[in-house]
């Protein structure tokens, strides 16, 4: 009989542990902090690959207390769209270039002023010391927490008409610019015929001749496919963009401080190699998009930045004079560098 009993109580003592963990643990993961992430590429972009590696090591470095789902290709919104949902707090999180946050934070588009950096590392410079503590709290004043930059690259310009080689053979050509003030400007005062086309359907507008051309970085290029349906390829570096990382104000007060940390941490290392990857890789995308039949072309930068005078005005303009200066004080002391 105590055998029995013995028995009796032992299971009843293991059935309570089990009961205890099991609603211990439905509490902890209950307790979890459950974020979306949404941004506009396809699973094979780098940026997104960069995305994967920031959400694994926020799960692994909170224990599974933060974590965080990615929504890639438009699937909650086009870029604008999903900026809007951050800014209300509907999105936790979302990455976009700065030319897509310029209508919340007017001063973060001057790091895209035309022909403005020397090469990768001179904006990397820029960007990553002054000017960052410069925009960070006008980002958190509309509705955004900055977290890094990463990178989306210097643009060049692709077409199916002809080889450009200077300003001039811009002229007439009808090239597909995002809804971004400063690359509309320059197209526009370089007499090309300024068209919006959605992204996810800029693609078929190349095939279909809905447009001559086109202007994005080369892994952009690249990954979307654009040179199956273009025919010249010109390395205008017209403008640089990075692609940023930004939470909503309203996401970022549900972290505790070493949250906080590791999510800056982790957006800061992931960027780091989504720049590495998009930047070494460049060279071997000219050599792929040579084999692919493609005639590539390195413009005459210096007419080209000497022909900016009009948009540059109109930039300066839309802009803000005092920011345009601060930021070029910027430039100027990376450039010494």
């Amino acid at each position: 009989m105590k055998t029995r009993r013995g028995v009796w109580i032992a299971g009843i003592m293991a059935l309570s542990a089990l009961f205890i963990f099991q609603t211990y643990g439905a509490r902890a993961n209950a307790q979890a902090i459950q974020m979306r992430l949404a941004h506009y590429l396809d699973d094979k972009h780098p940026i997104h690959l960069g995305a994967q590696q920031f959400v694994a090591k926020v799960d692994e470095r909170t224990k599974g207390q933060v974590k965080i789902t990615i929504y890639p290709s438009n699937a909650l919104g086009s870029p604008p769209e999903t900026v809007e949902q951050v800014k209300l707090g509907t999105l936790d999180m979302c990455i976009n270039t700065q030319g897509q946050f310029e209508y919340h934070v007017k001063a973060c588009a001057t790091a895209q002023i035309p022909f403005v950096f020397d090469d990768y590392d001179h904006a990397h410079r820029t960007l990553d010391g002054p000017a960052m503590k410069w925009l960070g709290p006008q980002f958190e004043k509309a509705g955004f927490i900055h977290l890094a930059n990463w990178e989306w690259g210097f643009r060049n310009i692709t077409n199916n008409k002809k080889a450009i080689l200077k300003p001039e053979d811009v002229k007439g050509l009808k090239i597909r610019v995002p809804p971004e003030f400063h690359l509309q400007t320059l197209f526009e005062s370089l007499g090309a015929v300024v068209t919006k086309i959605a992204w996810p359907e800029l693609y078929m507008a190349l095939a279909q001749n809905v447009v001559d051309g086109q202007e994005n970085p080369l892994s952009a290029i690249w990954y979307q496919k654009f040179y199956e349906v273009q025919k010249h390829v010109a390395l205008s570096q017209h403008a640089y963009a990075c692609a940023m990382p930004v939470m909503s104000t309203k996401s970022w007060s549900k972290l505790n401080s070493d949250q906080k940390n590791i999510v800056r941490e982790e957006a800061k290392a992931a960027g780091n190699w989504v720049r590495k990857t998009l930047n070494d890789e460049e060279t071997d995308l000219i050599a792929k998009f040579e084999k692919a039949g493609l005639k590539v072309t390195r413009p005459d930068i210096k007419a080209f930045r000497a022909s900016m005078g009009p948009a540059y005005k109109k930039i300066f303009e839309r802009y803000g004079e005092d920011n345009v200066k601060t930021f070029m004080k910027f430039v100027e002391e990376a450039r010494k560098k």
